[in-house]
């Protein structure tokens, strides 16, 4: 009896090949071509016929972002205002009043970074109830106009965070009313000192008088409570720990504060 050559047909030459054995076909006896349907070794789709790895297609090019531009100089300032901030002042809270005799202002914190002043939000806020003034005396209820530093805070409520020398203290409470008949209640759970004719390095509370009582004392940025103040500076409490948290004495921190046309001279 006669033993064929085992035969293999095309799908299972494929099969084998893909587990790598040498795929072939049965050629019948006295024919030496290979029939049109001969298997050819497959080659692994996800290699190339070199039998080397695939690379993987080189990822596009990114391109950085360009760096955002800041103004080299604080806007609506002009020369005489300019000229008061320190130069190493790295913070400025910038309160620009609405009009001369307008009790509306608006808050932005700028910082210096990479060679100019880059803006935070625009905050509403409220100031003295007469409006702005270039020497203020104790009730006269006008905000005085200028540049004081910031360097000490404190409130009815605990430190939210910040690094400014915090003085807390039952002293901050208060049951009176605004000009507006509004309570004035939590208006000071946070203040910021405004160190206009006061020590520095001193809490918030503390009545020494450099100018003399005459020109009013205890200013201060504090909780807003919905309308004009005596002569302090107010913000939405949520602002107010903002503010808190942000300020830092490394970047000497001050207050430039008045109505538009008077911050441009």
């Amino acid at each position: 009896m006669r033993l064929h050559k085992p035969y293999i047909s095309a799908a299972a030459a494929v099969v084998v090949s893909s587990l790598g054995i040498a795929a072939y076909q049965h050629l019948p006896e006295g024919n030496p071509t290979p029939a049109p349907e001969t298997a050819a070794v497959v080659q692994d789709a996800a290699a190339p016929a070199t039998g080397q790895p695939a690379e993987a297609p080189a990822a596009p090019p990114t391109t950085a972002p360009p760096k955002p531009q800041y103004p080299d100089r604080l806007p609506g300032l002009g020369p005489k205002t300019l000229s008061q901030i320190p130069a190493n002042a790295r913070q400025v809270v910038l309160v620009t009043g609405a009009g001369k005799k307008s009790p509306k202002s608006e808050v932005v914190l700028y910082e210096r970074v990479d060679g100019g002043w880059r803006p935070g939000a625009v905050w509403n806020a409220h100031n003295g109830y007469k409006g702005w003034t270039d020497e203020h005396y104790a009730g006269d209820l006008h905000s005085p106009i200028g540049v004081f530093g910031l360097t000490d805070a404190g409130g009815l409520l605990a430190d939210p965070g910040t690094k400014l020398t915090y003085h807390r203290s039952n002293a901050f409470s208060t049951d009176a009313t605004g000009f507006l008949g509004e309570s004035l209640a939590g208006s000071f759970d946070y203040v910021i000192a405004i160190n206009y004719n006061r020590q520095p390095g001193t809490s918030p509370m503390n009545g020494a008088a450099p100018m003399g009582a005459n020109r009013g004392m205890g200013i201060w940025i504090h909780v807003d409570h919905g309308g004009p103040t005596h002569a302090c500076v107010s913000i939405a409490k949520a602002h107010m720990k903002q503010l808190l948290r942000v300020l830092d004495p490394a970047d000497h921190p001050v207050v430039v504060m008045g109505d538009a046309a008077s911050l441009a001279r």
